[in-house]
């Protein structure tokens, strides 16, 4: 490990106690990044990218995920600036500027004259979580999906990725992977679904982040035919249930801010806000 007493380099290996240590600031905001930190130990062959962290007097004190997401973790202005003056020069690999809105916001401002214009901004997204039981009854016929699920779990999830993100995740001939990325959830437990009697979908989630404090929900979506009977949140009701009993304590996850149908139903089940994020897709 390169010795920094101040300044910003590249985090590794020996860097992640004091990175979990800083994402324990915050710990559900930042279950994302923690959670690539335990699962690549920063390397990174891994990562797919690197962090770049921000040492004072020898301290970090603030650290930036750059990959196929760029993420500020604890990062003020002064962090945001130092951060945005490493990444001048470089060709973006990244999809997506996503966190605390301030930071997003602080970040996009030091940066917006150095790259292209966003594809879609999305301001003031609610952060959301719940650590105790669900207000409402849970669906009981969610379940976790397994691999003979997937001809009908699989369609539901390109059709949400595509109304959430405005693209298919098909699209350029990722398809494959895409669907490698489904399977890997199915197989890991993290995938939740819940089908008619004919087999076909109804519900879907899953669970995209894990630390030992929070589990990061992802990909919510309710057939067309299917909503507006409450299914949506009576389904996420069951999803806390089955997560918080053997994945991790505390739910969370964000939703944009003019879908107040899934706000309401989160607000039924007994999410809570405690952030703001911000979203700019590229």
């Amino acid at each position: 490990m390169l010795l920094t007493s101040s300044g910003v380099r590249v985090l590794g290996p020996a860097d992640v106690p004091s990175f979990v240590a800083l994402t324990a600031k915050d710990p559900v905001v930042n279950v994302f990044v923690e959670y690539r930190a335990r699962s690549t130990q920063l390397d990174r062959r891994w990562l797919g990218g690197e962090v770049l962290g921000r040492f004072v007097d020898g301290e970090l004190v603030a650290a930036l995920h750059v990959g196929a997401n760029l993420v500020p973790v604890q990062a003020g202005p002064v962090d945001l600036a130092e951060f945005a003056a490493a990444l001048r020069g470089r060709s973006p690999a990244w999809a997506t500027l996503v966190g605390p809105h301030e930071a997003v916001d602080g970040l996009w401002a030091l940066l917006q004259d150095d790259f292209e214009p966003p594809r879609e901004e999305r301001w003031r997204q609610p952060h959301l979580e719940i650590s105790g039981p669900p207000l409402i009854a849970a669906d009981p016929h969610v379940r976790p999906t397994q691999v003979f699920d997937m001809d009908a779990l699989y369609p539901a999830c390109v059709a949400m990725y595509t109304e959430e993100v405005g693209v298919s995740p098909e699209t350029g001939g990722a398809g494959p992977l895409y669907r490698a990325r489904v399977n890997q959830l199915v197989s890991r437990g993290w995938s939740f679904a819940r089908f008619d009697d004919d087999g076909h979908l109804l519900f879907k989630a899953e669970v995209a982040s894990v630390t030992p404090t929070a589990a990061q929900v992802q990909g919510v979506y309710v057939a067309p035919h299917a909503r507006g009977r409450g299914i949506g949140a009576a389904g996420m009701a069951a999803v806390v249930n089955l997560v918080q009993a053997s994945i991790a304590p505390t739910v969370s996850l964000y939703v944009n801010e003019w879908n107040q149908p899934a706000r309401a139903a989160y607000a039924k089940v007994g999410f809570r806000e405690t952030a703001r994020f911000s979203t700019i897709m590229f």
